[in-house]
This record gives structure tokens, C-alpha cells and sequence, in this order.
């Protein structure tokens, strides 16, 4: 029996199209934009859970989120929704977590976002109440498309 034996060139045509094909394949897959995709999806969950969870508030008290609490009234120009005091945050975190929600949702990759209780927490979402009473929750982190959800 007499065995053929392969030569460099043809081996490196062989790993040469190996190469080529593994490449046209990372490609298609784009692992970045699913890892980013992945990213955008939980945002758009998150969005959609806090203004369920303002909501139901509002359902509950008679469409008035902070009657009767020590909740502040959702603010008329956009704020990030955390328990940092400043004028361009807003802490809600008390009004609905343990009745509404089980923990405050966060973005899943902005600088800083994080959840431990209702003292320490920064969810990187931004709410707005407009004057015709819509509320809008978005996530200016997003990475594919922006992220807003007005009701």
C-alpha cells in the first residue's frame, strides 16, 4: 500500500481557505453587535419594568404618583433615576421597590450603575414627566438604537 504525502504548498492552500472560511464566519456572527444586542434587550426590559412598576403606583393612588408619601413628584425635565442627591437625579427607589418591584433594575453597562437597596443605587435610566401627563422612561446608554418608552 503506498501512501501520498501531502506537500507545504498544498497545506498552506488547505490552511489558507480554513482562514478564510473561519473569518467570513466571524463576520456573519459579529459576536460585538450580539454581546451589544444582548445589552439593548435587558434595557428595553428594564425600561418597560420601572414605568409598569410608576404605573401601578399611579393606578393605586388615583393617577397621583407621590399623593400621600414621602415620594417627590416625578420631575418635569429628564433626571437619572438614583439615590445620589443632585439636581439632575431623582430617588424613586423607595416609592416602588418591595411594593412593585423586587430590586430597582439598572443598565446593564453604564458607568456606575449598580443596585444594593434603596440607599445605595444608580440605575443609569433617565424618567420625565411631560406636561400632558406622559411619562417616559429611556436608557441613554443604549449602544444599537435609542431607548425610550413614554406612556
Amino acid at each position: 500500500m503506498k501512501y501520498r504525502r501531502f506537500s507545504f504548498i498544498e497545506i498552506l492552500i488547505g490552511v489558507g481557505i480554513i482562514a478564510v472560511l473561519a473569518a467570513i464566519v466571524i463576520v456573519i456572527i459579529n459576536p460585538t453587535r450580539q454581546f451589544s444586542h444582548a445589552r439593548d434587550s435587558q434595557r428595553w426590559s428594564d425600561v418597560n419594568t420601572i414605568l409598569n412598576a410608576i404605573h401601578q403606583r399611579m393606578v393605586d393612588n388615583k393617577g397621583s404618583f407621590a399623593e400621600g408619601s414621602t415620594c417627590d413628584a416625578l420631575p418635569s425635565i429628564a433626571k437619572f433615576i438614583s439615590s445620589v442627591i443632585g439636581d439632575n437625579n431623582i430617588n424613586i427607589c423607595d416609592c416602588l421597590v418591595t411594593d412593585y418591584l423586587t430590586a430597582m433594575p439598572y443598565d446593564p453597562s453604564a458607568k456606575g450603575a449598580a443596585y444594593t437597596d434603596c440607599d445605595n443605587y444608580t440605575t443609569g435610566y433617565t424618567i420625565i414627566k411631560i406636561d400632558t401627563g406622559r411619562i417616559t422612561v429611556s436608557a441613554p446608554s443604549a449602544e444599537l438604537d435609542a431607548i425610550s418608552v413614554t406612556r
